[in-house]
């Protein structure tokens, strides 16, 4: 059955991909809705190939809080971007890896022959996440809407008390963990503690995070962004969370967020709250053949794993150590790495699990440690504190600038991996394969 399967499965290629500027969330709404976001990256990006957007299989999104008028997103998406009523559109959720999903689904409708050609990947506006009424208020307007009468109407109106205003912050509701009933910044709190990791430690991985997204900025590395417009004529060209006057000195002013008394997570060393939109062109060989297009990167596997809520940041462990047992590789025949920097504790802690010998063989089954990460090859270009972290572009964003940096260094083979909310991991390998197909 196995190697009936593996007959049957097909290599997938990313020709193209795009991103809109990752834009910090500042206190409000923000200018653009998840919609709107993956809409402008969607017309750049199709605007500069060979075929029409009728010519996509499908159309697959990730996206985690997306509006109540944005029902199936990537539906929404498709049918704006001049897609077919026929065409087929569907949404993904797995919390922070959502794009990777998006992008792992569409692989595998390519490999078993259902399409040719698919746009996947993710978005999130995570400045317009609602605010809710809590219980104590549906209760009372049900009250309210049941009451037939004017006399009972009053009585409901008589029980009505001020605290029924107090809204649920959906953002924060969504940033928590309801089984261990603790907020991702507390997992990675409980990350840093296993693995005894400073707030030195955290802090100077902030600042080098800071440090190269602005030079790569300068050195016009983030080629895959395009900018957004809105219809009041702004343009947002960069990456605006971006810190180019942060030092360790100011750093280590910020209180710890989610542990005030013992903690060293703080929102210098976490990542931000961002609106963003990252889309990728899948293909199969045939429709590279056909329409003439540069196959830039090969998806070789995806794995998934699961590790405790509670330590979810530890997720890309798990998830990257299986992929590599699964493809016979090391890390060390890994050339770079993308690992998504929900908190710099999170991924300072996967590099101390993949090192630590008890960990390994504890959690992953292994007689030795899986490898120690070379740090010049992990994030070169910063990650998520600097760039942000919009929950449904992340996973694809990972993605789509490790193909980029493969491109640029000439080298063979990258890993782009994110721990999950709920205490998940996702894991991509890559191949470059930019004039080979």
């Amino acid at each position: 059955m196995m190697e009936a399967m593996k007959a049957m499965r097909r290599d997938v290629y990313i020709v193209d991909g795009a991103r809109t500027p990752f834009l910090k969330a500042k206190g409000k709404p923000g200018t653009f809705s998840a919609a709107d976001l993956a809409v402008s990256v969607g017309q750049s990006l199709l605007l500069r190939q060979p075929f029409s957007p009728n010519d996509l299989g499908e159309v697959v999104i990730g996206c985690v809080m997306p509006n109540a008028d944005e029902a199936n997103i990537a539906r929404v998406i498709a049918l704006r971007l001049g897609c077919s009523k026929t065409m087929p559109a569907w949404t993904v959720q797995r919390n922070c890896a959502s794009g990777m999903q998006a992008l792992d689904s569409a692989v595998k409708d390519i490999a078993m022959g259902r399409h040719e050609l698919v746009l996947a990947g993710g978005t999130e506006a995570m400045s317009r996440a609602p605010l809710l009424f809590n219980h104590h208020m549906v209760n009372w307007l049900a009250g309210l809407w049941g009451a037939k009468t004017l006399g009972m109407k009053v009585k409901q109106w008589m029980q009505f008390r001020p605290n029924f205003l107090v809204p649920v912050i959906a953002l924060l509701k969504g940033l928590s963990d309801p089984l261990v009933n603790l907020s991702m910044g507390q997992t990675a709190e409980n990350v840093a503690y296993r693995f005894h990791l400073s707030r030195e430690e955290m802090d100077q991985f902030a600042l080098e995070s800071h440090q190269r997204v602005a030079a790569a900025q300068d050195n016009h590395y983030f080629e895959e962004v395009v900018p957004l417009f809105s219809p009041q004529g702004q343009v947002a060209e960069i990456d605006d969370g971006v810190r180019r006057d942060t030092s360790l000195e100011k750093l280590a002013t910020l209180k710890p967020f989610f542990d005030r008394k013992f903690g060293s997570v703080t929102a210098g060393n976490s990542s931000q709250v961002t609106d963003g939109a990252a889309l990728l062109l899948l293909a199969s060989e045939e429709a590279i053949k056909k329409y003439h297009l540069s196959a830039l990167a090969r998806i070789v596997d995806v794995e998934w794993a699961g590790v405790d809520p509670a330590e979810m940041g530890l997720g890309p462990v798990r998830a990257t150590a299986q992929l590599l047992q699964r493809q016979h590789l090391h890390m060390d025949d890994i050339d770079f790495w993308e690992i998504n920097e929900a908190f710099a504790a999170q991924v300072l802690g996967c590099l101390a699990a993949w090192d630590n010998a008890e960990y390994c063989r504890e959690q992953l089954g292994l007689p030795q440690p899986l490898g120690r990460l070379d740090r010049s090859k992990l994030n070169v270009d910063g990650g998520a504190v600097a760039l942000g972290h919009p929950v449904g572009a992340s996973g694809a964003r990972i993605v789509l600038h490790l193909m980029h940096i493969l491109k640029r260094q000439h080298a063979k083979r990258g890993v782009a991996t994110i721990c999950i909310g709920g205490g998940q991991g996702g894991a991509m390998l890559l191949e470059n394969m930019e004039g080979s197909v």
